[in-house]
């Protein structure tokens, strides 16, 4: 039997038990087989950035989260827009490795799942191909609306959604294995 990919999800919601967290759990539940799904979801636990720190007396939060990112065979962001754009925390967990090659032809799936996330999910997209990670649009997934989709039990209600996901899902594992 094959070894099963490691994966990283990355939960961009400041938000305890979010919508996010959800679809990310719903994809550890479809790719169980697959792969192992390891999630970040505090991302309030890392520092905020600080050039000077980047390199020299890089704070340890900041190590873990890079040699977590460096590990995967491919990494997994869902994240709400707040404002037109990401979460601070994102941006900020993304700034630390700016200066690194964590990121680098590293495989990845972006979903931002929101009210609209349409400006955000855009932003998304240019930010990781300005750090250089790999992803094609079937990749992607702008999940619109997202808070009634899910129920009070954080399980997906939408049929069209967990089509979408079922996709995204083969669409990344076929990514990260062409990318080896």
């Amino acid at each position: 039997m094959n070894k099963k990919l490691k994966i990283l999800g990355i939960n961009g919601s400041a938000s305890k038990n979010s919508s996010n967290l959800s679809i990310l759990n719903i994809i550890t539940e479809i790719g169980k087989s697959r792969f192992e799904l390891k999630i970040i979801d505090d991302l309030t636990e890392l520092p905020h950035f600080k050039t000077e720190l980047t390199d020299i007396n890089v704070p340890k939060k900041i190590i873990e989260f890079r040699n977590e990112i460096e590990k995967a065979d491919g990494i997994i962001i869902c994240t709400p827009e707040y404002i037109f754009s990401i979460p601070s925390g994102l941006k900020n967990a993304i700034e630390w490795c700016v200066s690194t090659t964590a990121f680098s032809q590293k495989p990845i799936g972006l979903i931002t799942a929101s009210a609209s996330g349409l400006k955000g999910h855009e932003e998304l997209k240019l930010i990781m191909e300005t750090v250089e990670t790999k992803f094609v649009e079937d990749t992607t997934l702008l999940i619109s609306g997202i808070k009634g989709k899910i129920d009070k039990n954080s399980s997906l209600k939408d049929l069209e959604t967990k089509k979408q996901l079922d996709k995204f899902v083969n669409a990344f594992q076929k990514l990260i294995l062409e990318s080896k």
